[in-house]
């Protein structure tokens, strides 16, 4: 492993995010980041799994701690997907979309996942902090993904048809994520509007999930906390703050 003390580069870990958390709790400052080749247990939202397999993904937590309260806290996923959106622009020339809340796309199948955990626990002088977790598929060829994920997964060397620099990548994320403690503490909303224009998931049909509820509507917006705003077949205009948003014709969604 090596180290400074901003910056934790692993050839192997169980999850970046497992192990920012644990920096965390002892005092580490906002913008540590930890980097890892491989990930054996990866993490995405509701506990599931995200491959991450070596030598051709970027794996990269950062902790982030904003001076603020919870309820301010609210938009962070939504901002740091379009950190992530930047830091590829930057490497690869492209601007990939987003799926509300936390996944990039491109063509509607799945670049990058982002998972966003908050702690208020103050052992060992840790204090209030936010770790953001990015798992981006890089290199990977087609037959490099499992058989299942085929078809809803894409890397940036497919979208760019060349090989891209992982370091180049993570310099980029690293300077995109950093930003955000700012960004949120200033309470400039101006960011909504580019947020807005890359969302793919407005004006479509989508399926909410919520704690095992499943209902069918259309997305008409995103509010000022990031919220998806949706009409519900029903009739009821209600936001969206969790849960999950499937998009008619995205990821195995007919």
């Amino acid at each position: 492993m090596q180290k400074n003390d901003l910056l934790h580069i692993k050839a192997t870990t169980e999850s970046t995010s497992t192990d920012a958390k644990l920096l965390a709790l002892d005092g580490a400052p906002g913008g540590t980041v930890v980097i890892a080749d491989c990930q054996t247990g990866g993490r995405g939202r509701f506990g599931r799994s995200f491959y991450s397999p070596p030598g051709v993904g970027l794996y990269l937590s950062m902790i982030l701690r904003p001076e603020l309260g919870l309820s301010e806290l609210i938009p962070l996923t939504a901002l740091a997907a379009l950190s992530v959106c930047d830091a590829i622009e930057r490497t690869c020339g492209f601007i990939p979309s987003i799926k509300w809340v936390n996944d990039i796309v491109y063509q509607g199948r799945k670049l990058c996942g982002i998972l966003t955990e908050l702690s208020t626990a103050t052992e060992h002088g840790g204090g209030q902090c936010a770790v953001v977790g990015v798992g981006v598929n890089v290199n990977q060829l087609p037959e490099d993904f499992p058989e299942e994920l085929r078809d809803r997964a894409i890397s940036l060397r497919e979208v760019c048809g060349r090989e891209i620099e992982r370091k180049a990548l993570a310099a980029n994320l690293i300077a995109a994520l950093s930003g955000l403690s700012e960004i949120l503490s200033v309470r400039d909303k101006s960011w909504l509007e580019l947020y807005r224009s890359r969302c793919v998931t407005i004006d479509q049909q989508v399926k909410i999930e919520q704690n095992g509820n499943v209902r069918h509507g259309r997305a008409l917006g995103v509010d000022e906390n990031a919220a998806l705003i949706v009409r519900f077949e029903d009739g009821a205009t209600e936001t969206v703050s969790s849960g999950e948003a499937s998009v008619r014709g995205m990821s195995g969604y007919i």
